[in-house]
């Protein structure tokens, strides 16, 4: 590309080609930094100080800090034990990350946040409280018990460049989930304010909810928008049983969750491509759950597409909700006597605390949307005394109406209108995203390149290093199947992340199983006319978890290898040039 164009086209090293510019940002990446930049500046400047003079952290959430606005876009995952949570971020990661430990009995006993890394490694509970380059320092509210039960691994994974998971422990059932030594759902609460999905997992065997687990849900109540509840190894039963089990969890979420509409429920069985499938494997579902499964992952592959506008929204919201609690303690700070009888008026207020919610809809014109529940409001209210507040401050409440009338729309018109594919964001969409022309015949490329927002992140500036987002082989979100829209198929050569010897494979793997036995890759390979002895050093590299049979993965691994060796390259640069192309060399060797 000629010198001083404002895009460029770099290859991520599984071959992804993505559109970025001289600072090394995609326009997304840009726009986000920029987001992220402004709403750091209004909310420490017009947002925080009205938080802190009516003490908003006693009744909701402390203070953001910069690095829980700028964090990277967050999803968590709560259920009971053994429903799978581990294992589905392992299906979403294509490998394990340090410290996971999958079972039928409970095993994380823990919180564990998921991110990116240099290195695998994990930092305890109490270190990442306090790094300022993590944004959990609010976790230290909590104290040493739940530090001690909280970590962060971290692993150089693709997928955590634009995300990071949160593994929660498994809850149990009756009165053993008592003695944890933390506020659970207080936790939970934390996590869910700050998470831009939450994802709640029940499986075929385990649908009663428990007290505790009805808390967890029950505190997620504003956050309805982030979640999902996913039914999961439903290819564990048969299609008769996975109707009535259906039947059950809707009747059960019916108790729980207080909405007049029906709660979308995906159906799954979120098994690790690189894991031989435990169980009764009922065929007959196969079908609806790949569907499903399909839907699922389309919406994970939005979070990190919206993640700047969600921002937006949960600053917003956080505004709207510090407004109303100013106005609510400057009312009724207003309402006590000068001299005498403070406490009895206080005890008066407190106990018709709807009456006086409406005397401030009214005065103020507040919609009763924003308010909180009266009886959670009275029992954080009595942790303080009325009197002790400071009066209500109009200029304190004007800058936030100013950022909310003003800075928060002008930061909304840097966003496109127009959708873009989910492709353009590190994370391939489902084969069927908008590549085609719009009604002018301009294709999707040029009218994205060319959309005003691009205009407007040119100016952004934020100097962060580009991202690498294409998904490893195994995970999930990687494209099962070529997406290209050339009837001649992908170009191989610009990238070589490409399966290319999937037809080869699904000719002679077991069609149910999709896997290639020893004796049909020995035939395969033994055409390549290489030596015995060689050969058999290929398979034990190819074979790597000692199966004595191959997955497409693998059966790629082993063909390219003989690939390069047939062109005299040597076996271990041969190993290490595949391996690279396939992005497997931080799963498998260091």
């Amino acid at each position: 590309m000629s010198k001083g164009k404002a895009r460029d086209t770099s290859m991520t090293p599984a071959g992804a080609t993505i559109n970025v510019g001289p600072d090394g940002l995609t326009p997304e990446e840009r726009l986000y930094q920029e987001t992220v930049r402004h709403l750091q500046k209004s909310y420490s400047k017009k947002i925080k100080p009205l938080e802190q003079a009516y003490c908003f952290e006693g009744f909701h959430s402390a203070p953001l800090t910069p690095q829980d606005i700028g964090s990277k876009p967050m999803i968590l995952l709560l259920g009971q034990y053994s429903t799978g949570k581990t294992t589905f971020v392992e299906y979403l990661l294509g490998e394990s990350y340090p410290g996971a430990h999958v079972g039928i009995e409970p095993t994380t006993d823990r919180f564990v946040a998921i991110m990116n890394g240099p290195e695998p490694k994990v930092i305890p509970g109490h270190a990442a409280a306090v790094s300022g380059d993590l944004p959990f320092s609010g976790l230290t509210k909590f104290g040493t018990k739940f530090l001690s039960r909280f970590q962060v691994a971290q692993l150089n994974n693709p997928l955590l460049s634009n995300l990071t998971l949160i593994d929660t422990p498994g809850i149990l059932s009756g009165s053993k989930q008592i003695q944890r030594g933390y506020d659970f759902i207080s936790v939970i609460n934390w996590f869910a304010e700050r998470s831009d999905l939450i994802l709640l997992l029940f499986d075929g065997y385990k649908l009663d909810i428990s007290d505790e687990f009805k808390g967890a849900i029950q505190s997620l109540r504003g956050h309805e928008d982030k979640v999902r509840i996913v039914l999961n190894k439903c290819d564990q039963i048969s299609q008769q049983q996975l109707m009535r089990v259906y039947g059950a969890l809707m009747w059960s979420l019916g108790k729980v969750i207080p909405t007049p509409e029906v709660n979308r429920v995906y159906l799954g069985s979120f098994w690790p491509k690189y894991k031989t499938p435990v169980g009764t494997v009922y065929e007959d579902n196969l079908d609806l759950l790949a569907s499903e499964q399909r839907d699922l992952l389309r919406d994970l592959r939005s979070i990190p597409k919206n993640a700047a506008v969600r921002r937006v929204n949960e600053i917003v919201k956080r505004a709207r909700q510090a407004r109303v609690h100013a106005h609510i303690i400057g009312h009724l700070r207003s309402e006590l006597p000068s001299m005498f009888g403070k406490n009895k008026k206080a005890k008066a207020m407190l106990d018709d605390l709807p009456a006086e919610f409406k005397k401030i809809q009214v005065k103020y014109n507040l919609p009763p949307g924003d308010f909180p529940h009266p009886d959670a409001f009275k029992e954080d209210l009595q942790a303080f005394k009325i009197a002790d507040f400071n009066k209500f401050s109009q200029r304190l409440v004007a800058n936030a109406d100013d950022a909310l009338s003003s800075d928060f729309p002008r930061l909304m018109q840097l966003f496109p209108t127009n959708g873009r594919p989910s492709g353009d964001y590190g994370l391939p969409d489902d084969g069927r995203g908008d590549s085609s022309p719009d009604e002018t015949g301009t294709p999707a490329s040029s009218r994205f390149g060319g959309h005003p927002s691009e205009k407007s992140a040119s100016r952004l500036n934020t100097p962060i290093a580009p991202t690498v987002p294409y998904p490893p082989p195994y995970s999930a979100l990687a494209a099962s199947a070529s997406t290209s829209r050339n009837p001649f198929g992908d170009d191989t050569d610009a990238n070589p992340g490409i399966l290319r010897f999937r037809t080869l494979f699904d000719s002679i793997c077991e069609p149910k199983r999709k896997m290639v036995s020893a004796d049909s890759a020995r035939n395969v390979l033994s055409e390549s006319g290489l030596p015995t002895e060689l050969l058999r050093e290929v398979w034990n590299i190819a074979d790597w978890d000692t199966r004595g049979e191959l997955d497409q993965v693998q059966f790629e691994v082993a063909m390219r290898i003989c690939e390069r060796l047939k062109g005299k390259e040597p076996l271990d640069a041969a190993r290490s040039q595949v391996f690279s192309e396939l992005g497997l060399t931080n799963r498998f060797y260091s």
